[in-house]
């Protein structure tokens, strides 16, 4: 067996692998940074990213409200501008009522205040004979005692004649004013009663199936600008009760569009008369009148006939 001495340097070995040492190391610091930029890369991607999806989450958020918003307001708008229209509608009709009750109203006051003088009147006129005797009569006739006193003459025999005439005198001119007071009063309620006679209605009898004429007025008017028309329906109250012409205005009013009408050239001279005497008794003003005339002249008239 041959043994062999061999003298090995590791000096360029270790240098080398120092260098190796060193390569790797350089290696693992430059992975170790490469690393280190990649996370900080993605990480500032990540946060752009998120920036941008939460901006535009904003933005879609910020224009759906948006357009909600606007949808909402043009909704109040047009309901705004519905509930002035209708605000004044409901202002017109309530001047429009205003006015009607205004009218009917003063139509009303006057014609109780007519009643109630024409009542007055009436019952002044039947208490008249009444009062005037009461007045006139009914002092002279309590104060009989007073005026017609028992006197006993006493005096000389020769002017007893003479006195007692004078009593007989006196007592026949009372009793002659007596006996006028009498007949005047029995002629004042004579008159009274041909008065009364002449004022109520004379009681008839009437059988059932009687069939009366009563004459019927119908009026339409438009009285405002919005084309609403009022019929107006006026019986004769002379003869009639509450409950008779109201039953008539009903059935007429009722049936007041399927009636045969027929059109007048002009009202008759009967009407014609009434309304230019009613005319003449109003305090309206000329001009009033006027117009009243014109327009009374120009309107159509037109006449329901049935037997």
């Amino acid at each position: 067996m041959a043994y062999i001495d061999c003298v090995v340097d590791t000096k360029p070995m270790a240098q080398e692998i120092d260098s190796v040492s060193n390569h790797i190391k350089g290696t693992t610091a430059a992975v170790v940074g490469m690393q280190a930029a990649v996370i900080r890369a993605e990480e500032e991607a990540s946060n752009h990213v998120c920036e941008n999806v939460n901006r535009g989450f904003y933005t879609l958020i910020h224009s759906q409200i948006s357009q909600k918003i606007a949808k909402l307001r043009s909704e109040v708008d047009s309901h705004l501008m519905q509930l002035n229209q209708q605000r004044k509608q409901l202002l017109a009709i309530k001047s429009r009522m205003e006015r009607d009750y205004n009218m009917i109203s003063a139509r009303y006051l006057k014609l109780f205040n007519g009643l109630n003088q024409n009542l007055q009147q009436r019952i002044f006129e039947l208490d008249k004979p009444t009062i005037e005797f009461a007045v006139k009569d009914v002092d002279k006739i309590t104060n009989r005692t007073r005026l017609l006193p028992g006197a006993v003459p006493v005096a000389q025999l020769e002017s007893l004649e003479m006195s007692q005439r004078i009593l007989a005198s006196n007592i026949k001119y009372r009793g002659l004013s007596v006996i006028n007071s009498m007949k005047r009063f029995l002629r004042d309620m004579y008159a009274q009663k041909r008065l009364t006679d002449r004022i109520l209605l004379p009681e008839q009898t009437v059988t059932e199936h009687a069939v009366m004429a009563i004459p019927v007025l119908i009026c339409e008017s438009n009285y405002d600008k919005y084309d609403n028309r009022r019929l107006d329906i006026i019986v004769a109250q002379t003869g009639l009760s509450d409950e008779a012409r109201a039953r008539i205005q009903n059935t007429v009013g009722e049936s007041v569009h399927t009636l045969p009408w027929s059109v007048g050239e002009a009202p008759s001279a009967e009407i014609s008369s009434e309304f230019n005497r009613f005319l003449a008794a109003s305090q309206a003003s000329p001009r009033v009148k006027e117009t009243a005339t014109r327009l009374f002249m120009i309107h159509g008239y037109q006449t329901v006939k049935t037997r």
